[in-house]
């Protein structure tokens, strides 16, 4: 290749090199002046930017400052009234302090005053009471002069009359209270229990205290005895009760303290007898197929009971205890007899009152549960029956009314009350039970001999079988106050005294009677 064409080579590409530099060096100097327009732009725009920023938040702070300002002076204004009204309420209260303790000071003053002049009355009056006191000694030695009697002796005349005087005054109150309540208290109870009384009319048994067995001849006592004795052994082992064969023709009697095992031991042997087959084997059959037939007919007859009451959800054992009552008596009163009357008649007395009949029944139903095993345990059958009802799941107002029915325990409710009105009622109406004769003149003695025993008594007169007792007084002696007294200071004395069936009426009488006489 010629050098000419290497020479115009190399400056063609110097000349392209510089053109191309002279090219970038302008487009440089372009960017570089934009980028200081720009940054001069930037820099102004910053500035303005700033410049109101500045001027947002100085305006921003003097609006809070403001706000500040006004709550302050809000603030302050309201605590400025809060301080005056405190001022004011001390100015106050200094003022009655000062008003009170110028009154106090007025009274001290005048307390002062007063325990002067007391100081002075009391000088007086322990300068008179000693000249009382030697008035009165000079006085008492002039009356022992005169009466003849010591102090001590017209101390006790004075003590008695006072004595006999509020006695009277005594007796003409509780006459006057009595009648005030009576007025009223009679005509209700009259009202309510004539009413029950109307209202329920019960049935009574005679008294059974030993089951007698009538023999169709007097062969069949050989063969209830048995050879040796052996089958009358056998039915006493079997039941548990006593049987007596003596010298009465064609009957046997049969003793024991449990009417159910009683009442078992005579029917098993009225079969045995109409079956005539009397061996200790068959006795023993007989006893057990009876003693069943008898639980169910106590199950039967306290169900009966129960149901004829309206009485519910009284537990199983309970209404067995009931049924036993069948074969309980009580002054010839049979005793589930009496518990349905007296149930009867506390429903009847609670519905006049406005309580519950239901439970009134419930009560008087169960008030002589204890009957059922006071043979076997110790004890009130009340507070037994009581104890009863508890463990089956009685309610306390339920087990209260069997405990206070005889006032073992003391009555908290009407209901305890109404009970014992019911059972009063169910024993003392007539007919209701029996005494033996001995007892029953035995109690008419000592009823009168307890009347008797009272000063300025006359004559006393028990009648009406006993439940009334007139005692008739010396009108000398016995004034008409002291006439309400004795007679409540008699009652007293029976209740104490004497045990017996239903209540005891006692009436004081007494009668002044002028007598004179005409002569020719």
């Amino acid at each position: 290749m010629p050098v000419y064409y290497i020479i115009i080579g190399l400056v063609t590409f110097c000349a392209g090199a510089a053109i191309a530099y002279c090219v970038k060096t302008k487009n440089i100097s372009k960017k570089i002046e934009a980028s200081e327009i720009e940054a001069h732009r930037l820099l102004k725009d910053a500035k303005q930017r700033s410049g109101m920023i500045l001027k947002e938040a100085e305006f921003e702070a003097k609006d809070k400052l403001f706000r500040s300002k006004s709550e302050f002076d809000a603030e302050s204004k309201e605590a400025r009234a809060e301080l005056r009204k405190r001022d004011k309420r001390l100015i106050e209260k200094e003022e009655r302090l000062d008003h009170k303790a110028g009154q106090l000071e007025s009274k001290d003053r005048e307390f002062v005053r007063k325990e002067k002049l007391l100081k002075k009355r009391e000088i007086n009056i322990n300068n008179d009471e000693r000249k009382y006191n030697e008035l009165i000694d000079e006085q008492k030695k002039q009356l022992e002069k005169i009466s003849a009697l010591t102090a001590e002796q017209a101390k006790e005349l004075l003590i008695r009359a006072m004595e006999n005087e509020a006695k009277y005054e005594g007796a003409r109150l509780i006459k006057r209270i009595e009648n005030e309540a009576q007025k009223e208290a009679d005509k209700k109870a009259k009202k309510i229990i004539s009413t029950a009384i109307q209202r329920y009319a019960g049935d009574y048994v005679a008294e059974r205290t030993v089951s007698v067995i009538q023999l169709p001849s007097d062969d069949m006592k050989g063969r209830i005895i048995g050879r040796e004795g052996r089958n009358i052994r056998a039915l006493e082992a079997a039941t548990g009760i006593d049987l007596i064969i003596d010298d009465t023709p064609e009957a046997v009697i049969m003793s024991g303290f449990n009417p159910v095992r009683r009442e078992i031991a005579r029917l098993s042997l009225l079969r045995l007898i109409s079956d005539g087959r009397i061996h200790p084997g068959r006795i023993e059959e007989v006893v057990k197929t009876i003693g069943r037939e008898v639980d169910l007919t106590i199950k039967e007859a306290g169900e009966q009971a129960v149901f004829d009451l309206g009485v519910h959800d009284v537990h199983n054992e309970l209404i067995i205890y009931i049924g036993s009552l069948k074969y309980r008596t009580s002054y010839a009163q049979n005793v589930l007899q009496h518990s349905v009357e007296v149930a009867f008649l506390s429903g009847i007395m609670a519905a006049e009152l406005g309580l519950d009949q239901k439970l009134a029944r419930r009560m008087g139903l169960l008030h002589d549960i204890g009957k059922a095993v006071d043979h076997e345990v110790e004890g009130s059958h009340a507070i037994i029956g009581s104890k009863i009802a508890k463990k089956f799941g009685e309610s306390d107002s339920v087990v209260h009314a069997i405990a206070a029915h005889h006032e073992d325990i003391t009555p908290n409710s009407i209901y305890a009350l109404l009970v014992q009105a019911a059972d009063g009622l169910s024993g003392a109406r007539p007919g209701a039970r029996k005494e033996l004769l001995e007892n029953y003149i035995k109690r008419l003695e000592q009823l009168e001999k307890i009347a008797k025993s009272f000063k300025g008594v006359a004559n006393t007169y028990a009648i009406q079988a006993g439940r009334e007792l007139r005692v008739v007084v010396e009108s000398e002696i016995i004034s008409d106050e002291e006439a309400t007294l004795l007679s409540r200071d008699i009652v007293r004395k029976i209740e104490e005294s004497l045990t017996f069936p239903g209540q005891i009426k006692v009436i004081v009488i007494r009668e002044t009677r002028a007598v004179e006489y005409a002569n020719k």
